[in-house]
């Protein structure tokens, strides 16, 4: 028989189909909605502590429940992450920094002591430049570091040697492939290889331990029945614990509304009174580059070698972050030549004006360049 590790199967300790809440939280609807839906929505190979022993999960997979009802994710020498997705299919999970400085923990990150690794890795390159110094737009700024006197920035390795002579280089770093734009709004993007359930995932199984003995895993039809059992029991505390509040509520309405008129008339009178929005204020729109413009772009299949026209060794398209294969269409911006998926581009083009990559706004390109 599976164990999933989601229910309490101790049959001297509380019937099965009861969720343990942390202690230190009040018994109220929302905690138990939500503390229902955090053990429900995370599964192998990611087990919940404090509740659950490790042996529910895999070493390394470790999720905690923060103050302010945030899932985090513990990594080794390194404090918690904040989880924004879990994709169980392709084995990957999106993390931000709590404190918004996700910079600053990857100075020093080393995922060499955890089950996870970096997503598609890219070297990029930390420089610290005097403050106000005028930098390219390739080299962005990391607002949350630095000082009165100092600014860091971020770049590919490759645009290194065109830094300012006033720049020097602080240290080089290994970051997933998808780390474009304003690297205080990024993600890091982590990968996991063992144990291998994306398989089971993909085909519409559970990925379960044969024995608590060897622990190989195996896919699983269906998931523990207790698990539906204890979605109703959640689902009637929390009807029962609105019941009581929305009984009172609604006899407090009907004093009020029975106890004058006055209600009434004022709540007409307020309505006469309400100012007209005003006529001076501007509706700001944003438009993105004409059909013409964007098929001016050079468009190019892929050949065997899959290499890009601009000679740039980009094997994944920025925007969908998937890899380029044979006989796919690109199109490339002229000036700053970055290459996408021609699908992927010409819809980002006609909602934004400029590179999704360096921002900067591509040109109509000149007859004869197509």
């Amino acid at each position: 028989m599976p164990h999933y590790g989601l229910l309490k199967t101790d049959p001297s300790s509380s019937p099965p189909h009861l969720l343990h809440l942390p202690s230190s939280k009040r018994l109220t609807p929302k905690t138990l909605l939500h503390f229902y839906m955090w053990k429900s929505e995370h599964r192998r190979p990611f087990w919940l502590s404090p509740r659950q022993p490790e042996s529910c999960g895999h070493t390394g997979f470790k999720l905690l429940c923060t103050d302010r009802n945030e899932t985090a994710l513990e990594i080794p020498k390194y404090k918690t992450f904040i989880v924004q997705e879990i994709d169980y299919r392709r084995q990957r999970i999106r993390l931000s920094d709590p404190d918004s400085c996700l910079a600053r923990q990857l100075l020093s990150f080393d995922a060499s002591g955890s089950p996870f690794s970096l997503f598609l890795p890219r070297s990029y390159t930390v420089l610290i430049c005097p403050k106000d110094e005028n930098v390219a737009p390739s080299f962005r700024s990391i607002q949350c570091l630095g000082n009165s006197t100092s600014s860091f920035f971020v770049t590919e390795l490759e645009q290194v040697s065109s830094m300012p002579s006033s720049c020097h280089v602080f240290e080089t770093l290994h970051l997933p492939y998808s780390f474009h734009g304003d690297i205080n709004q990024q993600y890091l993007w982590l990968k996991w290889d063992s144990p291998d359930c994306g398989y089971c995932e993909r085909s519409g199984s559970r990925c379960g331990f044969i024995n608590n003995t060897t622990r190989q895993v195996q896919c699983f039809s269906s998931v523990n029945s207790g698990l539906h059992n204890t979605s109703l029991q959640v689902l009637k505390i929390i009807c029962l614990s609105l019941m009581g509040p929305l009984i009172a509520l609604s006899f407090c309405v009907g004093l009020v509304l029975c106890s004058s008129e006055r209600v009434s008339s004022q709540i007409q009178h307020a309505m006469a009174v309400t100012p007209e929005p005003s006529s001076d204020v501007q509706v700001i729109t944003r438009t993105g580059l004409d059909e013409s413009t964007i098929e001016s772009y050079k468009k190019v299949e892929l050949g065997e070698s899959k290499r890009l026209p601009t000679g740039s060794n980009d094997v994944v398209c920025s925007i969908c972050l998937s890899e380029y294969a044979t006989k796919e269409t690109v199109r490339c911006l002229p000036e700053c030549e970055h290459c996408f998926h021609a699908e992927c581009i010409d819809a980002w083009l006609k909602l934004h004006s400029s590179c999704p990559v360096c921002r900067s706004n591509p040109s109509p390109a000149r007859e004869g360049c197509n």
